[in-house]
């Protein structure tokens, strides 16, 4: 990875008047914002669409885009949407309001639906290179039928896909109306990407390890996870008691059938790493030490408490994926419990892992810390979307961790403790530098985007449009610059 510097901001909290961050103007704005303070890097996080719960890690789909994020504004100026029914979608809100974003936004795409050409030769193509759109299409018009309940609830002709061509023949509008939604968002997408590229600017997104049991992938491909004969998972995902969690975490995925992803050589695997890097420039895969080994829990369980580790297979793995996908560009999220298993796979992959600074006080030999770190290969943060503000994280700070903090980022006069918690992320060597928007506006726990464990109020911060002033600019590029990147 080439040194540089970059934003952590989700595309959901960008402003504009219609609920969510969405592939409009406020999205090319935003590239500006970025590379007028010479960052080279913009984090996004998951692209994919959200369900209950409201989390891009537990979506309908790991290749899908998220409705929510079209640029309706776009589709009234092809005539799709008259300016009318635009001026009906605004909901100028502070935080994201996912419930009326269900209850409105999928309404007026059927609109700009029933008024696009389906013979159109893009869209045309699009259907036919994308074939993964029609199963999507298919799985989507069922949830909708269903009042939107997971697959295992259907009935048998639908849940165990007994005629799967007839179905698709009894809700072929319904699957043109998604692939519809998806040929646009990917076309929003990519011009927005292209835009970003042509600027110096590279996306990095990110793919979660597992998806979620009421998924499409789940439903089309059962063989591939270790469910019982009415393909209820036996074994779900989670991570074990901690310091900080004496229950483990729950996560409640389906645990992948590893060995007939084996004996097929991965090829699912290949295939959606191959497709997000054409999403993305940048890969950052969650949870990377599950590659390695990973923690199951009886599905029976209603905690972590009662779970055990399980060898991985991803030195086999990324050797296919490596050897298929030549130049992947990946960043391994390899936090959480390391052990030697994960060390060799991160040095077999040569990957680069991630650094956060909020970890780094609380041992003098901590590996977070900028004068421990044992190699350039890696990606520094101050926090991640699934942690404090780094406000909310020092206010928190007291006794050992507090003074070997002062001692070891010790700040400027007048300077709040998060600016110089970026500074020694932008001079550590670590060979990219990601802070989240947040940070950089010394934002409390207004702008925390994800608490793990917690259900609902997640996902919903909005920067306010307010952000691009020269004060913020002039400040993340002094710092970048500063920290010669």
């Amino acid at each position: 990875m080439e040194r540089g510097a970059g934003l952590l901001m989700p595309l959901a909290s960008l402003p504009n008047p219609y609920g969510i961050g969405t592939m409009g103007k406020e999205a090319y704005k935003f590239v500006d914002f970025a590379v007028k303070s010479k960052q080279k890097y913009w984090q996004v996080l998951p692209l994919n669409p959200t369900s209950y719960g409201d989390s891009p890690y537990q979506s309908p789909s790991s290749v899908a885009l998220n409705p929510y994020y079209m640029d309706i504004v776009g589709l009234s100026d092809e005539g799709l949407l008259t300016k009318a029914e635009l001026q009906m979608a605004k909901h100028d809100t502070d935080t994201i309001d996912y419930y009326w974003l269900f209850q409105t936004r999928l309404n007026l795409l059927k609109i700009a639906f029933s008024r696009f050409d389906r013979k159109d030769k893009d869209f045309v193509k699009f259907c036919k290179d994308n074939a993964w759109c029609e199963e999507y299409g298919l799985f989507m018009s069922l949830k909708e039928k269903n009042g939107y309940a997971s697959w295992n609830t259907w009935c048998d002709e639908e849940k165990f896909r007994k005629d799967v061509n007839g179905l698709k023949t009894t809700y072929a509008e319904g699957i043109a109306f998604w692939q519809f939604v998806q040929y646009k968002l990917f076309t929003q997408w990519g011009a927005l990407r292209k835009y970003a590229n042509s600027n110096g600017l590279q996306i990095v997104g990110d793919m979660p390890i597992y998806v979620a049991e009421d998924s499409v992938e789940v439903w089309s491909r059962p063989e591939d996870y270790l469910l019982d004969e009415n393909y209820a998972p036996t074994l779900v995902a989670g991570c074990p008691p901690d310091g900080f969690s004496p229950d483990g975490q729950r996560w409640g995925n389906p645990i992948y059938n590893w060995d007939k992803m084996k004996a097929d050589g991965f090829t699912w695997w290949v295939d959606r790493i191959k497709y997000a890097l054409k999403v993305y420039d940048i890969l950052r895969i969650d949870h990377f030490r599950g590659f390695a080994g990973y923690y199951v829990i009886p599905a029976s369980e209603s905690t972590a408490r009662n779970g055990w580790w399980v060898e991985g297979c991803g030195t086999d793995l990324f050797k296919v994926v490596l050897d298929k996908i030549k130049g992947a560009k990946i960043i391994a999220e390899d936090l959480g419990y390391i052990d030697q298993p994960v060390r060799d796979l991160m040095a077999f992959t040569n990957f680069p892992g991630m650094k956060i600074l909020q970890f780094a006080f609380y041992d003098d030999d901590a590996e977070y810390l900028p004068e421990n770190f044992g190699t350039d290969n890696c990606v520094v943060y101050t926090g991640t979307h699934d942690s404090f503000t780094s406000r909310e994280w020092y206010e928190t700070l007291e006794g050992e961790p507090m003074k070997r903090f002062l001692a070891k980022c010790p700040m400027k006069a007048t300077e709040h403790a998060t600016t110089a918690m970026i500074r020694m992320a932008m001079q550590s060597r670590a060979d990219m530098a990601i802070i989240p928007v947040g940070d950089y506006m010394n934002l409390g726990t207004e702008a925390r985007i994800n608490s793990p464990g917690i259900l609902g109020g997640n996902w919903v911060w909005r920067l306010n449009k307010n952000y691009d002033r020269a004060t913020l600019r002039l400040k993340i590029e002094k710092l970048t610059v500063n920290g010669n990147r």
